[in-house]
């Protein structure tokens, strides 16, 4: 698998993170909008998958290399929001956290379910 697929995922994943949460939370479902939203956690995702690709000696598919992406997205992404001056409460990290580890973990799971 090249390491585009892995990729595209987290990011499509983050994508639906944000839309998710801004549908839920009744704030309209434009692609400025879900842009706006995914915007600190993509850039967490994107640090995350450098660190790991430096760091890590498993590819993008190993549960690792998502935990790390998983971590970086949350943390910076917080930041960001926290600069930003956007919502960064303590239920909303908790959710953050578990929904993204759920998609970015899960993929990786079910991948490894999967002949290569």
């Amino acid at each position: 698998m090249s390491r585009l697929l892995p990729a595209f995922l987290d990011v499509v994943l983050v994508l639906v993170f944000a839309a998710v949460g801004r549908r839920s939370h009744a704030e309209g479902f434009d692609l400025a909008g879900i842009a706006r939203t995914a915007l600190p956690f993509l850039v967490g995702t994107a640090a995350g998958w450098l660190l790991a690709s430096i760091v890590l000696d498993g590819g993008p598919r190993t549960l690792g290399f998502g935990a790390l992406v998983v971590l970086s997205t949350v943390a910076v992404g917080m930041v960001l929001r926290a600069v930003a001056a956007q919502g960064v409460a303590v239920s909303f990290v908790v959710v953050a956290t578990v929904v993204l580890s759920v998609f970015l973990l899960g993929w990786r799971l079910v991948a490894r379910l999967l002949p290569v």
